[in-house]
């Protein structure tokens, strides 16, 4: 699991400082909040995660949560690994994506990342998209039959540099697709954010293709957190605001959930903050 210790000597002051909201707004239904740093999104996002996962947890023996992968996920899932009032054996996980052709032990695969991201030996259950299968497409139909069987309640995710939505790139998202699960081919923006993020030693390396969660499967969740960070996200950021809500955008159908909150800070939200109130 990733560590941050320098964290642990932060100051109650720099904490306070971290922990609040420097600005929020709303767009749509969309809610936006933006703190000073990486460290303070992800408290903030898991915060809100953790927070509805005791909700359900109330009333339920078990629930459905599907997380997100990636740099954006890091410290949201550190902080949610944190919270020791979890009840992580009710939860059923799924995750959003995973690149074809890739086994687990991959440093790229999304699957090999929960595991090390996630207690998964804690949790209740988790349902892996199996990246490697002889047959992707009769994996994505089981993957849909188990994500209907459990109807999860929350989705971690983030948003692509492209807009997308797991692997949902702008010349592949179907508002209205009838499937849940589908294979896509993966775009020349997608691969090349793969490539910088560090997951892979050449932007030639980047799959092809990828088994994603589909839109219309995301966007049926009832609560949507989405962790955003960093500075090569401003520019989808100020597109997710400005953008008509079209799948030239995936990411602005955000802006329709009736319960999705959008987590930034300063460097993701450079390019808003005239859009944004104290």
């Amino acid at each position: 699991m990733t560590e941050h210790p320098e964290y642990e000597l932060d100051t109650p002051q720099l904490k306070k400082r971290r922990d609040t909201p420097l600005k929020k707004s709303q767009l749509g239904t969309l809610r936006i909040e933006s703190y000073v740093d990486n460290c303070g999104l992800g408290n903030a996002a898991a915060d809100k995660a953790a927070n509805e996962i005791l909700r359900l947890a109330r009333d339920r023996d078990s629930f459905g949560v599907v997380f997100a992968t990636g740099a954006s996920q890091l410290e949201t899932l550190r902080h949610l690994r944190c919270r020791a009032d979890l009840p992580w054996h009710k939860i059923i996980g799924f995750h959003m994506d995973e690149y074809v052709g890739m086994t687990p032990d991959h440093r790229a695969s999304f699957r090999g990342y929960l595991r090390k991201e996630l207690p998964q030996s804690k949790m209740k259950a988790f349902y892996e998209l199996d990246g490697d299968s002889s047959n992707p497409d009769g994996t994505a139909e089981r993957y849909a039959a188990r994500l209907r069987e459990v109807n999860p309640s929350l989705c971690l995710l983030g948003i692509g540099e492209n807009g997308h939505l797991a692997f949902n790139d702008p010349w592949e998202a179907d508002f209205a697709d009838p499937r849940d699960v589908r294979l896509v081919n993966l775009d020349g923006a997608c691969r090349e954010q793969q490539y910088a993020e560090g997951w892979f030693g050449s932007f030639t390396d980047v799959p092809l293709r990828a088994l994603t969660l589909t839109i219309p499967a995301i966007m049926r969740v009832p609560m949507l957190v989405a962790s955003v960070p960093g500075e090569r996200k401003a520019a989808i950021v100020k597109k997710v605001f400005e953008a008509p809500i079209t799948p030239d955008c995936p990411a602005t159908i955000l802006r329709t959930h009736p319960n999705a909150t959008l987590y930034l800070d300063t460097e993701s939200s450079a390019e808003i903050t005239s859009l944004l109130h104290e």
